[in-house]
């Protein structure tokens, strides 16, 4: 039961790495192209529009957010690595449970509160001040959305770890 929990969260989240990474990918080139298509504007006509600046840091909450699970799981984030070099393999794979509880942990709190900025900011109906209008809480989703993943690959790390600490252990 456990191994069959375990291969089909791992299938689950392949998957959703996939599709994070191609959104992550599409999120940077519309980031860099709206830059650029502001600089050509201004460039050929002396005016801009502001949306092409106020878009990028309107979508950064999406670049980031979704890729913390990723990130995580394919070990991609910053992180001081020194302690590997001096324990042995089974207190770092200790740690590494330990860091996939935290963040396990921390992911429910803060899908919690995401979740509950989210509603706030959809019942308020309040628009980000851009020449486009955006529902403030579109922005806000990507907090509950991004700790939710990160809540599914944590929870593969633990899993995965436990699994490695049980075999080391026997």
């Amino acid at each position: 039961m456990f191994e069959i929990f375990l291969k089909s969260l791992q299938l689950t989240n392949k998957f959703l790495t996939e599709i994070i990474m191609i959104i992550a990918m599409i999120i940077v080139s519309i980031m860099v192209l709206a830059l650029a298509g502001s600089a050509l504007t201004r460039y050929v006509s002396g005016i801009g529009f502001n949306w092409f600046i106020e878009l990028p840091p309107a979508l950064v909450s999406w670049l980031v957010f979704p890729l913390l699970g990723p990130l995580l799981i394919l070990e991609k984030h910053i992180e001081v690595d020194f302690l590997k070099t001096k324990l042995s393999e089974q207190s770092y794979v200790l740690i590494k449970l330990f860091v996939g509880i935290t963040a396990f942990i921390s992911s429910i709190i803060f899908f919690k509160a995401g979740l509950e900025a989210t509603l706030l900011f959809y019942n308020l109906g309040q628009m980000m001040e851009l020449e486009i209008d955006i529902p403030i809480w579109i922005m806000f989703l990507s907090f509950p959305v991004g700790f939710f993943i990160l809540c599914l690959f944590s929870l593969q790390m633990i899993l995965e770890n436990y699994k490695k600490f049980l075999r080391r252990k026997v």
